[in-house]
């Protein structure tokens, strides 16, 4: 008989960024519940806090965008013991970009700073503990987005396609250490961030909010809209022991729908 991939946590630390919200904040508090220390850092100090009495986690308020603030971050967690789980969910979304007509240089270093430099910078310091303890599970949060375009949303599109880039190289420089690196592309979710994206084509279309996510529910083959659950199942199995197997993938999570 073969033996059963334990998924328990316990004794790992974990660091989970976009925590107050959505994808992150499931993330964070289902890798506690399989055992895992978890500092869960985002930008929006009221939300953060209804997780501050969640066993097992603890918080930290930064915007990844501010110069030294992945360090600061990092050491916060390392706080809690050798960093070997990285949960990058924090993100600026697409619905503030514009055609890149109008696009500002300013809007595109802000997006690339949350989307894909804070990424490389948790990385690059998170596998230096995967490397020390020989294991390690790193899981980015990219999109769909990351593998086709959209009309204006070039920041958005460029950051999510690079996240996905990274990804697969890190999953190299990890393998012969006993880390893995994957990325989760989730499709329509209704997230907050989403749900303020739905708004913006809504006033621009002169339609209703639900009329948007109804749209895109018949657009997807199995006619509904990802539920954030989905995603965070599929981020808490590649962040466990038992997907010592999946390295470098680019897992799409979007019911069939290639947006």
């Amino acid at each position: 008989m073969t033996a059963k991939i334990s998924q328990d946590l316990s004794g790992r630390v974990a660091l989970v960024t976009g925590a107050s919200r959505g994808m992150g904040r499931d993330a964070a508090i289902a890798l506690a519940a399989r055992g895992a220390r978890v500092l869960g850092v985002a930008r929006d100090r009221e939300q953060l806090a209804t997780l501050a009495d969640t066993p097992g986690i603890t918080t930290m308020v930064a915007s990844l965008a501010e110069p030294g603030a992945c360090a600061q971050v990092f050491a916060a967690a390392r706080d809690l013991g050798p960093v070997t789980l990285l949960v990058h969910a924090a993100g600026r979304g697409g619905y503030m970009d514009k055609p890149i007509f109008d696009e500002s240089l300013s809007s595109w270093r802000e997006t690339m700073a949350i989307n894909l430099d804070s990424a490389f910078e948790l990385c690059h310091v998170v596998s230096r503990d995967i490397r020390e303890e020989k294991w390690g599970r790193i899981v980015l949060i990219s999109s769909t987005a990351g593998e086709v375009g959209a009309p204006s949303m070039s920041p958005y599109c460029a950051s999510k396609h690079g996240v996905i880039g990274l990804m697969r190289s890190v999953a190299q420089d990890l393998a012969p250490v006993g880390g893995t690196c994957n990325a989760i592309l989730p499709g329509w979710v209704r997230t907050d961030m989403a749900e303020r994206d739905a708004e913006v084509e809504a006033e621009r279309r002169k339609m209703t909010v639900e009329a948007v996510w109804a749209e895109r529910a018949a657009a997807n083959p199995a006619g509904r809209i990802v539920r954030v659950d989905e995603v965070t199942s599929t981020i808490t199995f590649l962040a466990s022991p038992a997907s010592s197997g999946i390295n470098g993938q680019a897992i799409t999570v979007s019911l069939g729908s290639l947006w």
